[in-house]
């Protein structure tokens, strides 16, 4: 049976404070306490910094055993090298991600804007992620770009034939295209009216569920995560957003 899986972008936000995490709660019992409400998490911590083995051991240890953490790659990898030269750098991430044993989810590959259509690169990168031997063999993988050029069936085909994902990214300010290349689908809510920053209607939240019904329903599974962090959104759309689907499934 296909499975879903709903939650935030990341959970260490002192702004949640009273809106979600009890006033008197210590941060470091924030995923604790956030395990208890949703079944993964995006790890943003990735992308800026390289987590340790521990600290991934650590986060482990904290969340129940069917608990997911769908993990950021670093932006060495995705912004400042731009995948060229990253066999290293992969090798050493997706190592220590592993230390989330069973825990672990997919691994996300964000790119920022200026980053235009280079399929040879992104080949050379998949083949490489896709070695028997390498890490990340057996990983799932999902790629989020956000400049248009992307958007085309040349990308789609090579992303179908290492069974990598598109990201379904819905923003205020990068093109969304709901096309399915993997077993999975990985979408990302950023803020619809204002980038990270905007709350969804319900009615827009009832269209997206339907959706991701119609996704389940043809067996694949689905990782959902807000990322429109301000204020709380994040929590509130993910809380009604699961409940939707789950009520109609």
């Amino acid at each position: 049976m296909a499975r879903l899986f709903v939650g935030t972008s990341g959970w260490t936000y002192s702004s949640w404070k009273g809106t979600f995490y009890p006033e008197e709660l210590p941060a470091r019992q924030y995923l604790k306490f956030y395990a208890k409400n949703f079944g993964t998490t995006e790890v943003n911590y990735s992308f800026y910094h390289l987590p340790k083995l521990s600290t991934y051991e650590k986060w482990a240890s904290q969340v129940p055993d069917s608990f997911v953490f769908a993990v950021k790659a670093s932006r060495f990898i995705t912004h400042v090298k731009r995948l060229i030269e990253v066999v290293n750098a992969w090798s050493t991430f997706v190592q220590n991600a592993r230390a989330l044993g069973p825990h672990v989810g997919p691994v996300l590959l964000q790119f920022p804007p200026s980053f235009r259509c280079d399929p040879q690169r992104v080949a050379a990168f998949l083949k490489g992620a896709r070695e028997p031997m390498s890490q990340s063999s057996g990983l799932r993988l999902a790629f989020e770009f956000r400049h248009e050029s992307w958007f085309k069936e040349e990308i789609y085909a090579l992303l179908r034939q290492h069974q990598a994902a598109l990201c379904i990214a819905d923003s205020s300010r990068y093109p969304r295209h709901d096309k399915v290349t993997a077993d999975f689908v990985y979408v990302r809510f950023h803020g619809r009216a204002k980038l990270f920053a905007s709350e969804y209607t319900d009615k827009e939240l009832i269209d997206e569920a339907t959706r991701i019904r119609r996704y389940l329903r043809n067996g694949l599974d689905v990782y959902v995560y807000f990322n429109n962090d301000a204020r709380g959104y994040a929590v509130k759309n993910a809380k009604t957003l699961r409940d939707l689907v789950q009520n109609r499934r």
